[in-house]
């Protein structure tokens, strides 16, 4: 029974001397996923912050792309205004012009046309 004894002591020893090594195993297979996830979370922390950097980059630039355009289109507006303005009261002084100077003309051509408004108006 000696010989079960000392079996059963060193079977102990060496289940205790693995034992103890799967623990050390386990505990640096623990402490390699603890430094993982602080690098994949700074990574992400450095991704997020590159990202937000970006996002407001852009934003800034489509406000200016849009600011811009709004300005070149008021300024088009504008021009185009004035140059209606300018059309208009050129007509303005042709019109004038030709009356002073052919009065008869301008009534006779008043009278032509309120004739034939009226007649298609009647119909």
């Amino acid at each position: 029974m000696s010989s079960t004894d000392g079996e059963a002591g060193m079977r102990n020893l060496t289940d205790k001397a693995t034992y103890e090594r799967l623990e050390k195993d386990v505990a640096a297979v623990k402490n390699d996923i603890s430094a993982l996830t602080d690098q994949i979370t700074e990574v992400l922390n450095s991704f997020a912050g590159t990202a937000k950097k970006q996002a407001r980059r852009g934003y800034k630039q489509a406000r200016a792309n849009v600011d811009s355009a709004v300005d070149d289109m008021s300024e088009r507006g504008s021009a185009m205004m004035d140059a209606a303005q300018d059309a208009a009261y050129s007509i303005e002084e042709s019109l004038e012009d030709v009356i002073t100077q052919r009065p008869l003309a301008t009534v006779g051509l008043a009278l032509g046309l309120g004739f034939l408004i009226g007649v298609t108006w009647r119909r």
